[in-house]
């Protein structure tokens, strides 16, 4: 979260002079720089790939400022100084957000079809948790795109309101906050402690739980820690301070744009980096140096007061223009403009004001009254979000049932034949339901004890979703189809025995260690398991060692899974890769023509001839399986990507996606059925018909 800086909130003196007040206008400057990179990065990450570290270097700022305000701030109860503190935090932070949050949600209902996720981010943000909604998000496996939720940039609010809620605390039992009490050296201790075991669990977690890393405040303390620890350094170490006063500043603003450079592939020492030459670059900001001129510009100080509501603004625009518009060489002037005119609105009629504004006469009813607030428009929010689905929704939506992720589990059953696919019981949604067995009787459509040939299939969320396609399977054809999946399973066994720690190992490894064995079991030869899973994890946009070992993975599991099945004469069908739809992550009600989208709003997923080169390796490997009688290939890629493009309609207009998420519509699936019943009904090589 950025917080704009005026006089009541300003920096003490570390190497430059302040005024009496304590503000140094350079520190603005530095906001300035923090803001604009992050725009940048988030209009194109090309642009500037590590971009995004503006926000770490705002969360130096913030823990260098929150401990200067203490010591102008002395109180001589601990009840005294939260009352203070927090009526301060909720005037400055609480106007620009609720107005913001408000403002975007209402507009976000009428150019996104289901609204729900943005509108829950919007509601947690206002109490300072969007963060952790967020988190909880990006371990969904049915999480939506950060980049299409107008709320996303709040998670960073979060970090720093969590932090305020510990930090007074801190400050006051170590005798920091205390008039005369001296604890500044008690305060850098603890927080030296606090600062090393935070970035000790940033750095281990970001390769195996990025999410965690980088959403939850505990791995994100250090980096404010680093500015608290800056501030103290000046009473505990005065030589070190001296010292660090010393360094030329501006090899660390030239740093600090070489680290925003820097692939994302570089996260974790681009972070580390990012917050030591924040560090330094405040220690040794001084009167007289390149830097200091540079930072305490006007323009560059008149942007690092707008900030806040900058920061806030510029994503909601940005997010918002992705829903309708676009982002367009020629439309950005028009959008960037807007973020701006927008923002000093923001700062100039809400933001200031009411933060100089007398609330209420007394503390306690100031933080009543922002409270209050908060309260009234997450109420409202709420009612907004219960309203039934596409009330407000400003498009048209000519959406058939059976669409969204709900219905991957309606239950299924084909006309004049024995057997319910039931759903759920079929399912293992997430890891508390490891230990669930899959009934065979609950989960087969046709009769599994005298059809003439069985189909078991298996795989992750996609193979539910072709529950439809069996159909002439099973009413013409005496086959009996078992339908089960587990929520992100791999595509084949050997990846669950690899280990993982995701939200979904206990599920995948359940799954492929016990649940298909003991149903593969029941099959008799001359039948079939099929493989269905999206396989968008082996067609990255392009390849390297990583891709080509996981490929090597996958060549290996299904020949071993392919053998293991051969001993009992059950044959092996697979399901090869789809386009990437899910990358667009577009409802389909977005995929219709809209009023509000001329130019195709967010559905653009990769072409034909990208995707077919994306997926090229894998195809590959699985054509080149198929001639060794390995497998058999089910291949849908044209039924999606007719003619030169991969769209969201097929050739006469039905619908292909039921999500936003790639899972085929029902329409799609039925398309899909003749392709899928010629492969189940072939003959082994060198077999007559059966």
């Amino acid at each position: 979260m950025i917080k704009a800086i005026g006089s009541q909130d300003s920096l003490a003196r570390v190497s430059a002079p302040a005024s009496p007040s304590g503000y140094r206008a350079e520190i603005d400057g530095l906001r300035a720089l923090a803001v604009v990179a992050v725009i940048l990065n988030h209009i194109d990450e090309r642009l500037l790939p590590s971009g995004y570290l503006g926000v770490d270097v705002f969360f130096v700022i913030s823990g260098f400022v929150i401990t200067a305000s203490l010591t102008r701030r002395p109180a001589h109860s601990l009840g005294e100084l939260l009352l203070d503190f927090y009526s301060r935090r909720l005037k400055r932070l609480v106007p620009a957000l609720l107005l913001f949050v408000l403002v975007v949600a209402v507009l976000a209902c009428l150019v996104i079809p289901r609204p729900h996720t943005a509108l829950r981010t919007g509601i947690s943000a206002l109490f300072g948790f969007s963060n952790i909604y967020l988190h909880g998000q990006a371990t969904d496996y049915f999480g939506t795109a950060t980049k299409l939720n107008p709320f996303t940039h709040t998670w960073s609010l979060g970090v720093e309101e969590q932090y305020y809620l510990l930090f007074p605390l801190v400050a006051w039992l170590t005798g920091f906050a205390r008039p005369g009490a001296g604890g500044q050296r008690n305060l850098f201790a603890v927080m030296s402690v606090a600062s090393l075991a935070s970035l000790i669990a940033f750095v281990q977690l970001y390769p195996t739980q990025q999410a965690a890393a980088y959403f939850l405040m505990p791995p994100r303390l250090w980096e404010m820690g680093a500015g608290c620890l800056l501030f103290c350094a000046g009473g505990v170490w005065p030589a070190a301070a001296r010292g660090l006063g010393r360094l030329p500043p501006l090899a660390a603003v030239l740093g600090l744009v070489g680290v925003m450079l820097l692939p994302l592939a570089w996260a974790v020492p681009a972070t580390v980096a990012a917050v030591v030459l924040t560090t330094l670059l405040i220690a040794s900001l001084r009167q007289g140096t390149a830097a200091h001129r540079l930072l305490s510009g006007p323009a560059l100080v008149q942007v690092g007061l707008i900030s806040y509501s900058l920061y806030l603004w510029h994503w909601g625009v940005l997010s918002l223009s992705r829903w309708t518009i676009g982002l367009h060489w020629w439309s950005l002037p028009f959008q960037i403009g807007l973020m701006v005119l927008l923002s000093v609105a923001s700062y100039r009629w809400v933001e200031k004001p009411l933060r100089q504004a007398s609330w209420a006469p007394r503390r306690d009813r100031t933080i009543a009254i922002g409270v209050g607030g908060l309260a009234a428009g997450a109420g409202l929010l709420i009612g907004v979000d219960n309203l039934p689905p596409f009330s407000l929704y400003a498009g048209r939506n000519p959406i058939p049932a059976g669409m969204g992720v709900e219905s991957l589990v309606d239950p299924y059953r084909v006309a004049g034949a024995a057997g319910t696919w039931q759903g759920s019981p079929c399912v293992l949604a997430n890891d508390g339901e490891a230990a669930k067995t899959i009934a065979i009787e609950a989960c087969t459509l046709g009769d599994f004890a005298t059809a003439r040939h069985r189909v078991l299939v298996v795989g992750n969320s996609f193979s539910a979703s072709f529950a439809g396609a069996f159909d002439e399977l099973v009413a013409n054809d005496d086959y009996a189809v078992t339908i089960t999946s587990a929520w992100a399973a791999s595509p084949v066994g050997n990846f669950a025995a690899l280990g993982g720690s995701g939200p979904f190992a206990a599920t995948n490894r359940a799954y492929w260690n016990r649940v298909v064995p003991a149903l593969v079991a029941q099959l008799r030869p001359g039948d079939w398991v099929f493989l269905v899973n999206d396989m968008v994890m082996f067609s990255p946009p392009s390849q390297g060692p990583g891709s080509r070992l996981i490929l090597q993975t996958l060549r290996e599991g299904l020949s071993d899974f392919s053998a293991d099945l051969a001993r009992r004469d059950v044959r092996l069908a697979v399901l090869n890769g789809l386009p990437f739809a899910r990358e667009a992550n577009c409802h389909p009600a977005s995929a219709v023509p809209q009023w509000f989208s001329p130019f195709g709003g967010p559905c653009l997923m990769p072409g034909r001839t990208e995707s077919l080169r994306r997926r090229q390796p894998l195809d590959n490997l699985l054509t080149e399986l198929e001639k060794r009688g390995t497998l058999q290939v089910v291949d849908l890629f044209d039924l999606f990507c007719p003619g030169g493009a991969c769209t969201y309609r097929s050739a006469d207009g039905q619908i292909l996606y039921r999500d936003e998420h790639s899972h085929p519509s029902r329409q799609a699936v039925r398309l899909a059925a003749p392709v899928i019943r010629d492969v189940l009904t072939s003959s082994p090589k060198g077999a007559s018909p059966p």
